[in-house]
């Protein structure tokens, strides 16, 4: 099992940097990474309603789809505008997003009520929509304004450094786990996690994005220093920490409804969930902590 893992990430890595290389070329517009975006959250979206479809759940995907898809391209409105000055402009941005998660929620009460026959199910299938809708289509939808929240040239250092900085959690989790790993963190909803892990974890994404910001820096304005060391150990550790704690929200979702896996799209990886629920899980709060960073560099 291994063996194949290595083998899928030696293909999903070069993909996923060549498409951050091209959308890149692209500018500021970014279609290619909207493209994908739209991708992971239909995609995302067919998943969670598949893991949901229990009990007295009778969730739409459709519905969830289109909604969780709507208020992801929000994200781009802004680009269509004249660009503001500095943070001012990813404020901007989020005012699109708001809205269209707000009328999502509309959309999904008035459903809703159309289908409403008798008590005891309708309000748990709401919850479960709503829950599609914000988890998979609002958190994509922020963590890719990481693509703009510093100077246009570098989205893809913000975003890489998010990636570097979760994944490097993950690898951290999983290798002092199973070395050291005894005390378990929380085993009736993953037994895997231990407290050793969880030092791994921000170990690994501390120092993975100090060197990932120390090196690339320069890659994308060779007259732009790094951020400092302090605060690039900070924000590593704050990304290991969310990026577990993203990872237990979904262990969550999956433990509460049965099932192991979110999807059996990749052999040893499992669905689309699996491998993103730590990344969008912190994106959000990269976001607020690069934004403040901008803020504070601008005075």
């Amino acid at each position: 099992m291994l063996g194949w893992r290595l083998a899928i990430s030696a293909v999903l890595i070069p993909a996923v940097f060549g498409l951050f290389w091209f959308d890149h070329q692209v500018g500021r517009p970014a279609g290619p990474l909207l493209l994908f975006c739209l991708f992971v959250a239909v995609r995302g979206a067919w998943e969670l309603n598949d893991l949901l479809r229990v009990r007295s759940f009778e969730t739409s995907f459709v519905r969830t789809a289109i909604l969780s898809a709507i208020v992801v391209a929000s994200g781009w409105v802004h680009v269509l505008l004249p660009p503001m000055k500095g943070v001012a402009d990813q404020l901007a941005a989020m005012g699109p997003i708001a809205a269209a998660w707000a009328i999502s929620l509309l959309v999904l009460f008035f459903a809703a009520a159309l289908r409403y026959t008798e008590p005891g199910r309708t309000m748990e299938t709401l919850g479960a929509e709503l829950l599609v809708v914000s988890y998979v289509g609002g958190l994509l939808a922020v963590t890719a304004q990481l693509r703009w929240v510093a100077e246009p040239h570098f989205g893809y250092l913000v975003l890489g450094s998010l990636l570097i900085g979760t994944k490097g959690g993950d690898i951290g989790a999983y290798t002092l786990g199973r070395l050291f790993g005894k005390r378990k963190m929380v085993p009736r909803l993953s037994p895997g996690k231990t407290w050793a892990g969880a030092v791994g974890a921000v170990l690994f994404s501390s120092l993975g994005t100090w060197a990932f910001l120390r090196i690339a820096t320069p890659m994308f304005d060779a007259d732009t220093k790094p951020p400092s060391v302090v605060w690039s150990l900070i924000y590593g550790a704050v990304l290991g920490v969310v990026g577990l704690i993203g990872d237990l929200a979904e262990s969550l979702i999956k433990r509460d409804v049965g099932k192991k896996d979110a999807a059996a799209l990749l052999p040893g990886f499992g669905g689309l969930l699996d491998l993103i629920d730590s990344v969008i899980y912190a994106g959000p709060l990269a976001w607020v902590m690069w934004a403040m960073g901008e803020a504070l560099r601008g005075q």
